[in-house]
């Protein structure tokens, strides 16, 4: 009779020898893991790469320095947008030298930190759920705070990722039922 090792209860009296099928089925499972770790290294990469570049093309937008914005980001042709003042979402990119300009003088003067909050990432995808902290002048107002809470989806293109989707709205902080029916309605309430 096998000696069972102390506190376990449930030990065999007897010794049982691996299956053939056993061992084969446990060989078979190594590779997968080892699979499964490697795919997660370059998910995690992809995230951390994205989430720099985020950063950074995120900071260079609330300055106003629209050509380092655009070294810093890919835009998908099927790209969609859902802009922090509301309204349909837009398609595409108009990434022509004067919507550029107009862009670099509505956002100016910003300092911004980013704040990741979730990722997801498979083979084709990543999403980064996020908080962009950031204090610019935007649109001629004085500086203030902007922050916006942030979603981006961004597709695998051959060795690149590019952004395919951007959903930004400013409720980081929580308001009331009442304020929302407002924004959801468009219109302020009669008195």
């Amino acid at each position: 009779m096998t000696q069972r090792p102390p506190g376990v209860n449930n030990w065999p009296d007897r010794q049982e020898k691996m299956s053939r099928r056993s061992m084969m089925a446990a060989t078979a499972a190594i590779p997968l893991s080892v699979q499964l770790s490697a795919d997660e290294a370059v998910a995690n990469d992809a995230i951390a790469g994205l989430v720099e570049r985020a950063r950074a093309k995120n900071a260079a937008f609330m300055r106003g320095d629209m050509d380092r914005w655009l070294q810093l980001v890919r835009i998908a042709p099927d790209f969609t947008l859902m802009q922090p003042f509301g309204g349909p979402a837009s398609r595409g990119f108009d990434a022509s030298p004067r919507r550029l300009a107009d862009l670099s003088r509505y956002f100016r003067e910003g300092e911004t930190e980013l704040d990741v909050l979730q990722t997801y990432a498979s083979d084709a995808l990543v999403v980064l759920v996020m908080i962009e902290h950031q204090r610019a002048e935007v649109g001629g107002l004085p500086a203030q705070d902007w922050s916006l809470r942030v979603t981006e989806v961004y597709r695998k293109d051959g060795t690149d990722w590019q952004l395919v989707h951007r959903h930004a709205d400013p409720l980081v902080r929580s308001i009331t039922l009442q304020q929302a029916a407002i924004l959801a309605r468009g219109w302020p309430e009669e008195k």
